[in-house]
């Protein structure tokens, strides 16, 4: 399963933030895609995935050309 969590004019670190509590709403395995127009996401959302022992998948663009940056939860505890 998949998840997009819309970002789009949030700033840092709101989007970190909204990874964070979805996190706990998808399975191990599951992945979430952060839509994000704060250039600061390309940094933070890979940052926190090694913080938190997440998987960063790498960027996608949206339709619309909005980077989307894709995390798998693993296994470990969140």
């Amino acid at each position: 399963m998949r998840i997009e969590l819309d970002c789009r004019g949030l700033r840092c670190p709101a989007p970190v933030i909204a990874l964070a509590k979805a996190l706990s709403t998808v399975e191990p395995g599951d992945e979430i895609a952060v839509v994000a127009t704060d250039v600061a996401a390309r940094v933070d959302v890979q940052a926190w995935c090694r913080m938190r022992g997440q998987e960063y998948l790498g960027e996608e663009k949206a339709e619309d050309g909005t980077p989307t940056y894709v995390v798998r939860r693993l296994l470990e505890d969140v």
